[in-house]
C-alpha cells in the first residue's frame, strides 16, 4: 500500500521537527484559538435566538445540549487520543502506519456513531427520561433530540477528519471550514427563526445542514489518492499495532469528557439552591470565562500535536521546548483576556442582565471570583498538552475528574452547608476549582517531566 506526503505537509513535519519552536506554536495555534473565541461568540448569540421562540425552548436546548455533550464525548475521545496516535507515527516517518490509523478511525467512529443511533433512535422518549429530562422539557425538545442524534454521527466523522487535518498541521483549513459551519449555521437559524417563526427542529436542522457542508468538504480532502493522510478501503486494519494504541488512549478521554460534562450537570442543579436566576448567572459568567479558556484550549490542541510529532522523531528536547512555549503564551492569554473583561464587568454584564439591577449584580459577583481562574486554567491547559502529547491520557482523566468531583461539587457541598458565603459561593466554587486543579497538574508536570529528562538522558 502506498503512502506519501504532499510537499506542504513535508514542510511542515520539517518545520514542526526543526523550526522555532515559538514560530510552530503560533502558526498552528493561533488559527484553532481564534476559531474557539469566535465559536464562543456565535454560540451566545445562538442562546439568544433560541431566546426568541420562549423561555422553555431555552431550557430545552441548554438541558438537551448536556446529554448530547455526554454522547457526543466518545467521539469527541476517540478522535483526540487516536490524532495522537496518528501525530506519533508522523513524526517518526512510519506513512503506511499514518493511513491505516486515519482510514481505520474513520471506520471506528461510523460504526460507533450509527450503533448509538440504532440503539437510542427507536427509544428517544425513554432514554430521556432516564436522563432526568423533566416531561415538559421533552414535550417540547424529542423532536430536536432525535435531530441532534443524526447530527451526532456527522460529527462524528467530522471530528477525525478536524483531528486528521491538526495532526498534519492544516490549522489555518480548520479555521476556514468551521467558520464557514458557523455563519451557515447561524445564518440558518435566523433565517428559520425571526423569518419563518420555527421552532427548535429547525435550529437542530440548522445544526445539521452545517455539518453536512463540513462532511462533503472532509470527504472530498479525505479521498486524496495516495496521500498519507488520506482514506483508503485497503488501509483499514484492526491489528493491534494499529489499532490497539488508538483505542487505548482513547478510552480514558472518552471517560473524562462524558463525565466532565456530567458533573457540570451536577454542578448546575446545585445552583438551583439560590433560585433559577443564579443559574442563569453562572451560565453567563461560564460564557465569559470561555473568552479566556477557549483560546487557551486552542493553543492546547495544537501544542499536543507538536509535542506528539517530535516525541515521535525522538526529538525530546524539543518537546519540553513546546511545553515551555505554550505555557506561557496560554498563561498570558490568561491575564490579559480576564483582565480586560474585568476592567470592563459592568459593560459586559449589561448585555445579559436584561435590564435587572439584581441579576447585573450577581454575573458581577460569580464571574469576579472565576476570573481569578483565568491564569491557573492555562497553567492546566498546557499541562493537558503535554501529557496528550506523550499519550498519557489516564493520567487527564483523573486530573480532569478532579477538577470536578473533588475540587468542585464537594467544595460547593461545602460552601452551601458550613459557610455564610451565599450566592458568592457560586463564584468561589469555581474559583476553587480552577486553582486547585492548575496546582495539582503543575506538580504532575514537573514529575513527569523529570522523569522524562531523566529517561531519555536530557
Amino acid at each position: 500500500m502506498k503512502a506519501v506526503l504532499s510537499k506542504r505537509d513535508q514542510k511542515f513535519l520539517d518545520l514542526s521537527l526543526n523550526g522555532n519552536m515559538w514560530k510552530v506554536i503560533l502558526v498552528i495555534g493561533t488559527p484553532l484559538a481564534l476559531y474557539q473565541e469566535l465559536s464562543q461568540i456565535f454560540t451566545i448569540l445562538d442562546t439568544m435566538m433560541a431566546s426568541h421562540i420562549s423561555d422553555v425552548a431555552v431550557s430545552a436546548v441548554a438541558y438537551l445540549s448536556q446529554i448530547n455533550h455526554l454522547l457526543s464525548a466518545v467521539g469527541q475521545g476517540l478522535a483526540v487520543g487516536a490524532g495522537i496516535q496518528i501525530s506519533l507515527a508522523y513524526g517518526q516517518g512510519d506513512l503506511e502506519m499514518v493511513r491505516k490509523r486515519v482510514s481505520t478511525l474513520y471506520l471506528i467512529c461510523l460504526a460507533v456513531g450509527l450503533g448509538m443511533l440504532l440503539i437510542i433512535l427507536p427509544f428517544t422518549g425513554q432514554f430521556l427520561k432516564l436522563a432526568g429530562t423533566p416531561d415538559s422539557l421533552i414535550e417540547v425538545g424529542a423532536q430536536y433530540f432525535i435531530v441532534q442524534l443524526f447530527t451526532m454521527v456527522i460529527t462524528f466523522m467530522n471530528n477525525v477528519y478536524i483531528a486528521v487535518e491538526r495532526a498534519r498541521g492544516n490549522a489555518g483549513r480548520i479555521f476556514r471550514l468551521n467558520l464557514i459551519v458557523i455563519v451557515l449555521k447561524l445564518s440558518l437559524t435566523a433565517l428559520f427563526v425571526y423569518v419563518f417563526n420555527q421552532g427548535l427542529v429547525m435550529i437542530g436542522i440548522a445544526s445539521l445542514a452545517s455539518q453536512l457542508v463540513l462532511f462533503v468538504f472532509a470527504l472530498k480532502n479525505s479521498l486524496a489518492g495516495d496521500n498519507a493522510f488520506s482514506f483508503s478501503s485497503k488501509a483499514i486494519t484492526f491489528e493491534r499495532p494499529v489499532a490497539g494504541p488508538m483505542i487505548s488512549r482513547s478510552v480514558p478521554v472518552i471517560a473524562e469528557k462524558g463525565l466532565f460534562a456530567f458533573g457540570k450537570t451536577i454542578v448546575n442543579s446545585m445552583c438551583t439552591l439560590y433560585g433559577d436566576t443564579m443559574v442563569g448567572a453562572m451560565g453567563v459568567s461560564n460564557n465569559l470565562g470561555g473568552f479566556t479558556t477557549n483560546p487557551q484550549n486552542g493553543y492546547q490542541e495544537g501544542a499536543a500535536s507538536i509535542i506528539s510529532q517530535n516525541y515521535g522523531a525522538g526529538k525530546h528536547k524539543r518537546v519540553i521546548k513546546a511545553f515551555t512555549c505554550v505555557l506561557v503564551i496560554n498563561m498570558i492569554l490568561g491575564a490579559v483576556i480576564s483582565g480586560l473583561e474585568i476592567w470592563q464587568m459592568d459593560a459586559l454584564a449589561s448585555l445579559f442582565d436584561s435590564g435587572s439591577a439584581e441579576f447585573h449584580e450577581m454575573i458581577k459577583t460569580v464571574y469576579r471570583y472565576e476570573a481569578l481562574g483565568a491564569v491557573p486554567l492555562g497553567i492546566n491547559a498546557s499541562v493537558m498538552a503535554l501529557l496528550y502529547g506523550l499519550g498519557y491520557t489516564k493520567l487527564t482523566m483523573v486530573l480532569n475528574m478532579a477538577r470536578v468531583f473533588v475540587f468542585r461539587i464537594p467544595v460547593f457541598w461545602f460552601l452551601q452547608n458550613f459557610t455564610s458565603f451565599g450566592e458568592a459561593s457560586v463564584g468561589i466554587v469555581m474559583m476553587v476549582s480552577n486553582i486547585s486543579v492548575a496546582v495539582v497538574s503543575g506538580i504532575t508536570a514537573i514529575f513527569v517531566i523529570r522523569r522524562f529528562k531523566k529517561v531519555h538522558n536530557i
